[in-house]
Parts: structure tokens; sequence; C-alpha cells
């Protein structure tokens, strides 16, 4: 597939011609790479497909899907053009492999996780679920974009309770606004930093095998 954005990507070795699969878009924090995402989800790859995609910009040893004006706010038109982006893969994705367009599901840590949010409030029903670890909401969304109806959309959530990079009431915040717009929130602390531990990596696997057989 071609794409402005890189990626990598995992899928069953065996095709089903007659099937089609649920897909899961990964999205890695700042400084990292698409690499770096498929640990966390390693033992999915035989029953979906798998794209796990490079932010555009390099960022030190790795790379990063937007810059940051300030703490807790993305240079506005940077975030814009990384949200189109994405948006445009997960469209070319799902003409161009057989995906079952009622199974799409975005992971993401961090900035990823950020982005995951915003693309399940963008997006609406196009997105089944969605994994946010140590992200939050920006206000960038309530203020240019339209959000959609989400009452459909299952979320986790999770963030550590000691985490420096982004505080962990950001992440129960992001818990309570998906809440009032009747998301279904499965909502995970855990005395970690800015990190992804092994009970939560256990945690978000069983809830994204849930989320498939339903």
């Amino acid at each position: 597939m071609e794409s402005p954005l890189f990626y990598e990507l995992r899928k069953p070795i065996k095709i089903d011609p007659q099937k089609t699969y649920p897909a899961l878009f990964l999205m890695h924090g700042m400084g990292s790479n698409e690499q770096n995402m498929f640990p966390l989800v390693q033992g999915l790859e035989e029953q979906m497909f798998i794209f796990s995609i490079r932010g555009p910009i390099s960022q030190g040893s790795g790379f990063a899907f937007f810059t940051i004006e300030e703490y807790g706010k993305p240079h506005r038109d940077v975030f814009r053009q990384s949200l189109s982006q994405l948006t445009q893969f997960i469209d070319d994705a799902t003409e161009q492999y057989p995906i079952d367009k009622s199974q799409l599901f975005c992971l993401g840590f961090s900035q990823g996780s950020i982005l995951s949010m915003s693309l399940a409030l963008t997006l609406g029903d196009k997105i089944k679920g969605i994994v946010a670890l140590s992200g939050y909401i920006p206000k960038i969304l309530s203020e240019d974009y339209k959000i959609q109806p989400v009452d459909h959309l299952s979320v986790f959530i999770s963030h550590g309770e000691m985490d420096g990079v982004l505080p962990y009431q950001w992440g129960v915040d992001a818990q309570n606004y998906l809440k009032e717009l009747n998301a279904k929130v499965s909502f995970h602390s855990y005395p970690e930093g800015h990190t992804v531990s092994l009970q939560n990596r256990q945690d978000l696997l069983k809830w994204i095998q849930e989320q498939i057989q339903q």
C-alpha cells in the first residue's frame, strides 16, 4: 500500500479469501518508532491485520506524530496534518486489504494515545474501539473539529498513577469526557510511571480479544 506514512504490517500467515479480518492501527509515542509497538500486541497477528505506523517527524533517535507548542498543547497545524494523514491511512488500508470495516481498532501510547482518542472522536462509527495508553484529549479537538457520536465506541484507557510526563489526572479526565459522550469506557490505573507494565499489557490484550469476539 502506498502511503506518505511509513508502516509495518503483521497479518495472519494463512489468509482465507472468503473472510475479512479485524484491523488494529498502532501509534507510538514521541521519540519512538513503529517497531516499539509490536511487542504490546504479540499474539494477535493471527486474528487480525496489525498496522504499526511511524510518525512522520524526526525526533531524536526516533520519530513523532506532532510537535508541542506548550505543555499539553500540540502545534495546531502539525497536529491537524498528522490526524488527516492517519485518517487517510485508515481509509486506504480498509480499501486495499481484506478488512472488516466494522472491526477497526486504534491503539496508541502517549502521542499515539492522544491520536487514538482523537481519531475516535472525529471519525465516529468508523472506529469500533480504541486502546489509549497514557494520553489525554487535547483542547484542539473541541475547538477545531465536530465531535462525532461515540455511543457505539468501546474504550480501554490506562494511565500510570506516578506518570511524570503526562499527569494521571489527564487520563481520568479523558475517561470522564468519553463517558459523558456515552462511550463504553474501561479505565485501568497502575502503580507505574509513563510506561506500559506487564499487567497493563495483559489487561489490554484480554480486552482486545473480548472486543473482536463480539
